[in-house]
């Protein structure tokens, strides 16, 4: 009895991979398809396996250059976000006052705002840098990573919080009465032991980042720097009528998160594991 429900249950497991992944199977069989056979048979296989379309989508979407944005932007953002957060979270989580707990409940807080509503503000702040201080903030990509640290240090600063206080203080007095700096304690003692949630950090961020499409939309107006997301969109708009075009383009952005992912996926489970654990 205890077998038979297992099979079923496996059979029903795969039903439903099969349900969720019946999407990917349907772009990746459209984009090799012309058009009599892309309205003739949506499900049905292609008589030949051509790369021409991804080749032109490549050209008319400039995919090497929104991927080569959208990589400088993401690693650059989560560099950041990933020190300045880690030591921030620390400083707040070791010194143990009211300023410092107010300074940690607004990081907390500004989590619970949705970004829609402070767009149209956050955009004539960036504005007012534009102009006022000569600061580019607009269509350039170090203004996209200025926002994007910003706006993904709250929740970053909220994990390494409850990473750090894991910690014992008695390795960071032990460092200081060896004659380590502030500096040292923090570079050699905590930060090599926040590799768990500093995976876990970058692997939030760079998906957050490289799949963010409302902020560069709003910041970015170059044809050259467009992010894949961008890129995507404005593909898709010129070219809906041409469906396997469309399909190759929308294949062509989901490949680099699924090789992020499968190459991350171990640390994603081991940062979560030893996070619960810690």
């Amino acid at each position: 009895m205890k077998k038979t429900t297992t099979i079923i249950k496996n059979i029903l497991l795969f039903l439903v991979a099969l349900l969720f992944l019946s999407p990917i199977y349907i772009i990746i069989t459209n984009s090799f398809k012309n058009r009599q056979e892309l309205y003739t048979n949506v499900l049905a296989l292609p008589e030949s396996f051509s790369f021409q379309y991804y080749s032109e989508a490549i050209q008319k979407m400039n995919f090497m250059s929104a991927i080569g944005n959208s990589l400088y932007i993401t690693i650059v953002s989560v560099f950041f976000i990933v020190i300045l957060s880690s030591m921030t979270a620390w400083m707040l989580a070791r010194t143990n006052n009211r300023l410092s707990n107010i300074i940690f409940m607004t990081f907390i807080a500004t989590m619970l705002i949705p970004f829609q509503t402070i767009m149209m503000p956050l955009m004539q702040l960036m504005g007012t840098i534009t102009n006022d201080l000569g600061i580019p903030m607009f269509n350039t990509r170090e203004g996209l990573i200025f926002m994007h640290i910003g706006f993904h240090s709250s929740l970053s600063v909220f994990l390494y919080h409850g990473f750090v206080k894991s910690i014992p203080r008695t390795l960071e007095e032990a460092a200081t009465i060896d004659g380590a700096s502030k500096f040292g304690v923090f570079w050699k003692v905590i930060f090599p032991m926040l590799k768990p949630i500093t995976v876990t950090v970058m692997i939030l961020n760079v998906i957050s980042i490289w799949n963010d499409y409302l902020l560069p939309s709003l910041t970015l107006t170059d044809r050259g720097l467009r992010t894949i997301p961008l890129s995507t969109f404005y593909f898709f708009g010129e070219f809906t009528i041409q469906w396997n075009l469309a399909m190759a383009g929308l294949m062509l952005t989901i490949i680099p998160v699924v090789i992020f992912y499968a190459l991350a996926q171990k640390h994603i489970i081991k940062g979560i594991g030893d996070g619960a654990v810690k």
